[in-house]
């Protein structure tokens, strides 16, 4: 067995899920949070019945509110905290960080302030190089259930892809590999506003046929919005992109589905939010998306009708009316081509 020693820095569902992967496959592990009630019962009951009530955890996993021994002792360290406390994390273990260690974020946000994916961040306050994303159609409970389960490590870096498929890949727990960065964080932030969506439109007993242009509709946003900011398109045909997307815009278990088919039902939002019992990152993610859409003017009508509900006070039937009678697009992004790329091949066919 080689001498890992792994470190999950947040103790919410998804980390939690993956402490317990690490410890299944026989590695040291140290579960860190803020926490010390939840802290303790783990300790006492190998459970976590905040967030993964009911589901028994290996018993080898180490729980800890000692921030400064987890980072100093891991060699990979995975961190799952919520996008509005990332930074805060790592500045406290600013100084614990060594340039050596592998350092993978699993969280799925945007950080407002210039808009930086969580991988930007932990350049920005680590000493670290080796960095890395884990995206995918994951929902914690599942996992934990031990469900057969694929993820996508992405890394510029083959050694960072390479170990983490090591530590994590086990018989319900499938790894594959991508270099795409950007790509694949990007997919797992913007999925989950799409997830509000399918929430709302299964609240309202919308039919299969609408669900399902609802769906391939979300992915063509997701990509263009992508390939305007520089992620490869062809990531979106992957775990990261469509199977994240489907699987969080179909399953009750996801927050952000429960997000909107709550809203749909007239349910205040901070009414929602409050008994969530986790984070739901679509609902801050379709604010900052339709800031920089309108600056980099890609046309994502979905999110736009989404913000105006959420954050406008627009009633839900006049947006879908008004997103119905809108531009009627081509179906496959980037395969029509433009009328730029109509001109040059008219030119050169004359």
């Amino acid at each position: 067995m080689p001498s890992e020693h792994i470190t999950v820095l947040g103790g919410g569902s998804f980390g939690t899920a993956i402490a317990n992967i690490v410890a299944d496959n026989g590695y040291p592990v140290k579960l860190w949070m803020r926490d010390a009630d939840i802290v303790n019962g783990i300790r006492l009951t190998h459970e976590n019945s905040r967030y993964l009530p009911g589901k028994q955890l290996n018993p080898a996993i180490e729980p800890t509110t000692d921030l400064a021994g987890a980072v100093s002792t891991a060699t990979i360290i995975f961190v799952a905290i919520p996008s509005k406390a990332f930074r805060t994390v790592l500045r406290n273990a600013h100084a614990h960080f060594n340039p050596d260690q592998v350092l993978v974020s699993t969280t799925k946000g945007i950080e407002e302030d210039g808009f930086l994916m969580m991988s930007q961040i932990l350049a920005q306050e680590t000493p670290c190089e080796l960095i890395g994303v884990l995206s995918g159609p994951n929902l914690a409970k599942e996992i934990a259930n031990r469900t057969l389960t694929g993820t996508v490590i992405a890394s510029e870096h083959e050694v960072v892809r390479s170990r983490v498929q090591q530590v994590l890949s086990c018989s319900y727990f499938r790894v594959y590999a991508n270099n795409d960065v950007f790509g694949v964080e990007l997919g797992g932030a913007l999925k989950n506003i799409y997830a509000i969506a399918s929430g709302m439109a299964s609240a309202l007993g919308m039919g299969e046929n609408t669900k399902s242009m609802l769906i391939t509709r979300s992915l063509a946003e997701m990509s263009r919005f992508a390939a305007r900011l520089g992620g490869n398109p062809m990531t979106f045909l992957g775990l990261a992109g469509v199977g994240d997307l489907f699987v969080t815009c179909t399953s009750p278990l996801s927050r952000n589905y429960q997000v909107g088919f709550a809203l749909a039902q007239g349910k205040a939002l901070d009414d929602i939010l409050a008994h969530l019992g986790g984070t739901a990152e679509g609902v801050n993610t379709i604010r900052l998306v339709k800031k920089q859409s309108v600056e980099l003017e890609v046309y994502m009508p979905l999110v736009h009708g989404l913000h105006e509900i959420i954050f406008e006070g627009k009633q839900l039937k006049e947006v879908i009316k008004r997103l119905m009678l809108g531009e009627q697009n081509s179906d496959v992004e980037f395969v029509l081509p433009g009328p730029d790329k109509l001109a040059s091949i008219r030119k050169a066919k004359s």
